[in-house]
C-alpha cells in the first residue's frame, strides 16, 4: 500500500534529486533536479548508502502509510493517534496526541510541535508541491481539525497551517497524488469530484481547489495507487489493467494537459489472471528515469521493483526480487526500498529460506549492471532482462502487527544525507523504535553498526607434522551495511595481530577463511580472531584449540 513520486523533493516520493516539472503541465513551474552523498565504505565505483544505524526519532502507535519531505521536514501520514519520544514506551507520560499527521525533523528526529493537526480518518498519501511551499495530504478523512475536508486537504509549509481556500470534495478514497505549484493531481477509487463524474483520476487548481474539465482520463477497472510527474507527463501506478479504455497494465502515462493516453512501452507488470495480479504500489522520479515499486497477489507474481525512462515508459531494468515492495526512493544512484524481500537470487543476491526469511529495508543501484539469469515470474513479459544490483545495505526491521498485514516499513523518503522510513515496526536493529527511524550517510551518522559477532566462528588451529607451522581456519561473519572486513588473527591474549586478513562477505554467504603462522613459538598456544568493519568496531572470537 504505498505509491507516488513527484518533482523534486528531499522527501518520500521526490527526493533529493528529483526531476524537473514543465511549465506545459497546466502551468506547472520548473523545479531543478539536485544531487545526493551518501554513506559507508563501498568498493569503488559503486554508490555508497547511508549507514545501517537506527537514529534516535519520534515514535507512533499505529502504523505509518506515507511520508514525504521538504528540506529537512519530514511529513507522515497514517493511523496513529499517539506520538512519544524515542526511547520512551507506549503511555509514557512524554506522549503526546498527533491524530494520523505529524512532522519531525529529518536531522534530529524531533518531533515538530508547530505542525498540529488532526485527521478523522486515516491519511493514505502525503506529498509536495516542487516549490515546496505545500504539503497535500488524502486518504479516508472527511475533517482536518474538525473543518470539512473530504479527502484532500492542503497545508502551508512556511505557517504550518490548513490551507483555507483548499477544499475539494473528493467521494472516496485518495490514494495517489502528484502536484505541480499550481495544480494537485490525484488518484484513488472516487467516482465523483466537487459534483463532477470522474473515474479514479481528477485534478484540481491549487489555489482554490476548483476541478479541471480539460483534464478527464479514466483508470476503467481499479485503484490507483501511485502517481508522479515528468515534464508534461503524468505517470500513474496502480491495480487497473486498462486506462481511458486501452490496455495498459499496472502503469502508465499521460498528457498532463489533455488527458489524453502519453506513450508507455513497457510492460513491468503483468496482466492480471483471475484473483492473481500485481500492481504498482509507489512510483519516484529522478532525473530522467521513474522507479517502481510492486506488490504481487499470487505465487511467484511480479513482487519486486522497476526503472523505466519517464519520457517513454522504455524500461531500464527490473528487480525480480520476491517479496512485496510497498516503496521507493532515490538518493544519488542508490535505490531504497521497503518490502518483506525473501529472495533476491534474480540479482545474485540472497536466495529463498526455509522456512522465509524477510529482509525489509533493501538498497540497491539505480543502474541496470548485469541480466536475470533466473526464471521469470507468473506471467511475466521479461526474460533475462537487465538487473540492477543490491548494494550492501540490511538493516533489521522487525515485523509489526497493528494493521494485521505482519509488515514493517510501508513509506521510505529523504534527503541527501538522510533516508526515512515508517510503518508499523516495533523495532530496528533489535532497539525499540516504533513506526518511524532515520538512516544518516556516513558523516552524519555514528557507524557503530559493526560486524555480527554471533556469527563469528571459532577459529580451529592445526599444526604442521614436521614444523611449527600453523593454519587458523574460522567462518566469517557479516556486518549489516559493510561488505569488506578486515581479520586480524592474536596469538593467546595478544592485542598486536600476527596477521590480517580480507574478506568480502554477506549475510546469506560467510566464506570460511584461513591464515598461516609461519613459525609458532614453543609452547602451548591459542589463537583468537578479531574482525574490524572499516570504521575499527570489532569483535573478537572466543579462543582456538591448543595447539604446540
Amino acid at each position: 500500500m504505498r505509491a507516488q513520486a513527484l518533482p523534486r523533493r528531499a522527501g518520500r516520493r521526490r527526493g533529493p534529486a528529483a526531476v524537473a516539472v514543465s511549465a506545459a503541465l497546466l502551468g506547472a513551474s520548473v523545479v531543478p533536479a539536485g544531487t545526493a552523498v551518501a554513506d559507508t565504505v563501498p568498493p569503488e565505483g559503486t554508490p555508497p548508502t547511508v549507514s545501517a544505524d537506527p537514529l534516535p526519532t519520534w515514535q507512533v502507535n499505529g502504523v505509518v502509510w506515507s511520508m514525504t519531505t521538504v528540506g529537512n521536514t519530514v511529513y507522515a501520514t497514517g493511523k496513529f493517534t499517539k506520538a512519544r519520544p524515542p526511547g520512551t514506551a507506549a503511555g509514557s507520560s512524554k506522549e503526546v496526541t498527533r491524530n494520523n499527521i505529524l512532522a519531525f525533523d529529518i536531522r534530529t528526529g524531533e518531533l515538530i510541535t508547530s505542525f498540529n493537526h488532526s485527521l478523522n480518518g486515516q491519511g493514505l498519501r502525503i506529498t509536495r508541491s516542487p516549490d515546496g511551499k505545500r504539503v497535500y495530504v488524502g486518504g479516508e478523512f472527511t475533517t482536518v481539525n474538525g473543518q470539512p475536508r473530504s479527502r484532500l486537504a492542503a497545508f502551508d509549509t512556511a505557517t504550518g497551517k490548513l490551507v483555507a481556500n483548499f477544499a475539494p470534495k473528493v467521494s472516496n478514497k485518495v490514494r495517489a497524488i502528484a502536484a505541480t505549484n499550481n495544480w494537485v493531481f490525484f488518484g484513488g477509487n472516487f467516482f465523483n469530484v466537487n459534483g463532477k463524474s470522474r473515474t479514479r483520476l481528477a485534478v484540481v487548481r491549487a489555489t482554490d481547489g476548483a476541478i479541471s474539465d480539460k483534464w478527464r482520463p479514466t483508470a476503467d477497472d481499479d485503484e490507483v495507487h501511485a502517481m508522479a510527474i515528468s515534464g508534461s507527463r503524468v505517470i500513474v501506478g496502480g491495480k487497473f489493467q486498462t486506462l481511458n479504455g486501452v490496455k495498459k497494465v499496472g502503469v502508465g502515462a499521460f498528457n498532463g494537459s489533455t488527458g489524453a493516453l502519453d506513450t508507455w512501452t513497457s510492460q513491468p507488470i503483468p496482466t492480471r489472471q483471475g484473483t492473481r495480479f500485481s500492481y504498482v504500489t509507489d512510483l519516484f522520479v529522478s532525473g530522467d528515469t521513474v522507479y517502481g515499486s510492486a506488490n504481487g497477489e499470487g505465487l511467484k507474481w511480479f513482487d519486486g521493483r522497476f526503472a523505466a525512462k519517464a519520457d517513454n515508459g522504455n524500461l531500464v531494468w527490473l528487480d525480480n526480487c520476491y517479496g512485496a515492495s510497498y516503496g521507493v526512493f532515490a538518493q544519488g544512484k542508490s535505490i531504497y526500498s521497503v518490502s518483506h524481500a525473501h529472495d533476491c537470487s534474480s540479482l545474485g543476491a540472497f536466495p529463498e529460506t526455509d522456512p522465509p526469511t524477510w529482509h525489509r529495508a533493501l538498497a540497491e543501484t539505480s543502474y541496470a549492471t548485469g541480466r536475470d539469469q533466473t526464471a521469470p515470474g507468473s506471467n511475466s513479459n521479461y526474460r533475462n532482462q537487465p538487473i540492477p544490483s543490491l548494494l550492501h545495505w540490511f538493516p533489521t526491521l522487525a515485523m509489526g502487527s497493528y494493521t494485521g498485514q505482519y509488515q514493517a516499513a510501508w513509506a521510505v523518503t529523504g534527503n541527501a544525507e538522510y533516508v526515512a522510513m515508517g510503518g508499523e515496526f516495533p523495532r530496528v536493529n533489535s532497539t525499540n523504535q516504533q513506526g518511524l527511524v532515520r538512516f544518516g550517510v556516513k558523516a552524519k551518522a555514528p557507524n557503530k553498526a559493526g560486524p555480527v559477532k554471533a556469527d563469528l566462528g571459532t577459529p580451529t588451529a592445526r599444526k604442521a607434522l614436521t614444523s611449527r607451522q600453523v593454519t587458523i581456519t574460522w567462518k566469517t561473519t557479516w556486518d549489516m551495511d559493510n561488505r569488506n572486513l578486515t581479520y586480524e588473527i592474536l596469538r593467546d591474549n595478544g592485542t598486536t595481530p600476527i596477521g590480517t586478513v580480507k574478506r568480502d562477505s554477506t549475510f546469506w554467504s560467510m566464506p570460511t577463511a584461513s591464515f598461516t603462522d609461519p613459525n609458532m613459538p614453543a609452547g602451548q598456544h591459542t589463537y583468537k580472531v578479531r574482525v574490524k568493519d572499516p570504521f575499527g568496531i570489532a569483535v573478537t572470537s572466543p579462543a582456538s584449540n591448543a595447539v604446540g
